[in-house]
């Protein structure tokens, strides 16, 4: 029997400043409002737009990290899985799900050009060695020393 994939990737920008809060036991849990677009063209070739608004994870020491370098138009790309969950409000049921991040890269500047701390250095806006255009690289936060 197979034990299956649950991967979500996402590349957007925080619509909100993250909210960091401790669970009962003491664990560093960050959550984000991550906003997704995409466009494209209907029949009549006028361009449509739509925003999609995911809730984010982070758990960890990690969570406690990002909550210092990361805020509100901050753009990233997140990779995790979704998880689903439940709970029950004035006697109703009500469905959650949210994309529990195992990896979070800063997905270029944040706005008005500052750039996160302790981030290394990246090569110019455009520059590549082999000559291709392209915008900024993206940081892994893995690899940041927190």
């Amino acid at each position: 029997m197979s034990d299956g994939l649950n991967r979500v990737i996402l590349m957007g920008n925080l619509g909100a400043d993250p909210e960091l809060r401790h669970a009962a036991n003491g664990t560093p849990v960050l959550n984000l409002r991550l906003a997704t677009n995409e466009s494209w063209l209907d029949r009549d070739k006028k361009v449509q737009e739509r925003t999609e608004w995911h809730t984010v994870v982070v758990f960890g020491a990690r969570a406690e990290a990002l909550s210092r370098i990361l805020s509100k138009g901050s753009s990233v790309v997140v990779e995790g899985g979704l998880r689903t969950s439940s709970y029950d409000k004035d006697g109703q049921k009500h469905w959650r799900t949210e994309v529990v991040a195992r990896e979070i890269c800063l997905a270029g500047r944040r706005p008005g050009g500052a750039v996160a701390e302790d981030a290394p250095p990246q090569p110019a806006a455009g520059h590549r060695p082999n000559g291709r255009s392209a915008g900024p690289l993206p940081v892994l936060l893995n690899d940041l020393p927190f």
